[in-house]
């Protein structure tokens, strides 16, 4: 009986083996020496086979050739530019609100600047207080040159001089040199003339 069971599984096992050894054990040893002779012959095999696969319809999404692969390189490089140019465009939208508020405050001070002077033209007999054009001079001192020669430039020569005369010889060097070159003429003549 013991005998018996031992064939049975023998011949159980042999429809496995007999396929293991006789069917793919032999194909593989074929395709490996098939792929040497045609090497040795001088087929680029590895080359043919992608091409064979890429024609293929499910193989051809597994398989990538050297044209799709320099494609997808391509694809990598321009999304990577892409993405650089977006980033540099959000930069360059954030500058923009920056400088467009920046104007806008800019705005309101000339409006502010320009009331005030007009106040002061209308009571010629009250003189502006030191105090104010103290204050005016510091804001315009803190501002950068570039704002504050944008903003003087837009005051009549009085009122420009009157706050240039009370900032530092530096920054009003400074300011000066950002400011329109007859601006800044009849401004330095207003000095020349006041002394």
């Amino acid at each position: 009986m013991a005998k018996q069971r031992l064939l049975d599984e023998k011949e159980k096992m042999n429809p496995f083996l007999w396929f293991l050894f006789a069917i793919v054990i032999p194909v593989v040893i074929a395709i490996t020496l098939t792929i040497i002779v045609f090497t040795v012959a001088g087929v680029d095999v590895v080359d043919w086979a992608k091409k064979t696969g890429n024609n293929i319809p499910v193989l051809s999404s597994i398989i990538t050739t050297d044209d799709e692969a320099s494609e997808m390189e391509k694809e990598v490089k321009v999304q990577g530019r892409i993405d650089a140019k977006n980033a540099e465009i959000e930069q360059l939208s954030q500058e923009k609100l920056n400088l467009e508020g920046t104007i806008e405050r800019l705005e309101q001070q000339i409006s502010k600047l320009e009331r005030d002077l007009d106040v002061a033209r209308q009571n010629p007999e009250e003189p502006v207080p030191d105090k104010t054009i103290k204050q005016i001079s510091s804001s315009f001192t803190k501002m950068k040159s570039e704002q504050a020669a944008l903003i003087l430039e837009q005051l009549d020569t009085d009122a420009a001089f009157i706050i240039l005369s009370e900032m530092s010889n530096d920054d009003r060097g400074l300011v000066m040199e950002r400011m329109d070159p007859e601006k800044a003429a009849n401004i330095t003549k207003r000095f020349i003339n006041s002394n």
